[in-house]
């Protein structure tokens, strides 16, 4: 079955400090306003700075990056790359999550685990 929005990353663990190099595919062809890439590290308040979007540079150090469609035009998919300055005890679960919004409104989303290992 063909998902409108999904997430995909290269690495399925990194270390602190390392790239994570993530894809996101749109299959949806009707309207929305922007994508939304979330991210929330599991027992933590630490965060992933996103630092490439599209092959660009980008300093963007919050957990919830927004991308409006204006910006990304008639792309089908996204590259990112982001990376965390946690250090886990052992190791720490992540939760990426990246939405279609249209008007306010989450219309599609998909979620992606990864592992932050000491």
């Amino acid at each position: 079955m063909k998902k409108e929005v999904s997430l995909e990353f290269l690495e399925e663990e990194i270390t602190t400090d390392q790239e994570l190099h993530g894809s996101i595919k749109i299959d949806y062809n009707g309207r929305y306003d922007s994508i939304v890439i979330n991210s929330q590290i599991e027992n933590s308040s630490d965060i992933f700075y996103y630092k490439y979007l599209n092959d660009k540079k980008i300093k963007y150090p919050y957990a919830r990056l927004s991308i409006f469609k204006k910006d990304v035009g008639e792309i089908k998919d996204i590259k990112f790359v982001a990376s965390t300055k946690h250090i886990p005890v052992d190791f720490s679960n992540v939760k990426f999550r990246v939405s279609l919004i249209q008007e306010h409104k989450e219309i599609f989303n998909d979620i992606c685990f990864v592992k932050v290992i000491k």
